[in-house]
């Protein structure tokens, strides 16, 4: 039987806002606000000397840190942000995570009061 693999995960949320310069309709372009919400996935197979993927605490300390930067601010700003949809979402906590976690395997950025998701897997 082949080693299972496993994915963890942990979340964060942040408010910020944003608007859309180039979106099709005038409520995108107005400067507006959201609730969202981050979960980054980490896939592999238990560490032997520990019994885990990962360190689920490292993790959560360094997804909210990134949502604790964005958290209360205007996301057009920050570098990387200038059209700060859910892909450029996901794709900016992709970036930061995937240096100190090379077992990143998907990083999902939602706004759960408007039912809308967005899913990067890697």
């Amino acid at each position: 039987m082949p080693s299972p693999e496993f994915e963890i995960t942990k979340a964060a949320s942040f408010d910020a806002a944003h608007s859309l310069p180039h979106g099709p309709r005038g409520e995108y372009r107005r400067l507006h606000g959201h609730s969202f919400r981050v979960e980054a996935s980490l896939r592999g197979p238990l560490d032997a000397e520990h019994g885990w993927v990962s360190d689920l605490g490292a993790l959560d300390e360094a997804l909210k840190a990134l949502a604790a930067e964005l958290d209360h601010g205007h996301l057009n700003e920050v570098a990387g942000l200038q059209t700060p949809t859910l892909e450029h979402l996901c794709l900016f906590f992709a970036g930061r995570l995937t240096p100190q976690f090379a077992a990143l395997s998907r990083v999902v950025v939602s706004r759960p009061t408007v039912g809308e998701r967005c899913t990067l897997e890697l």
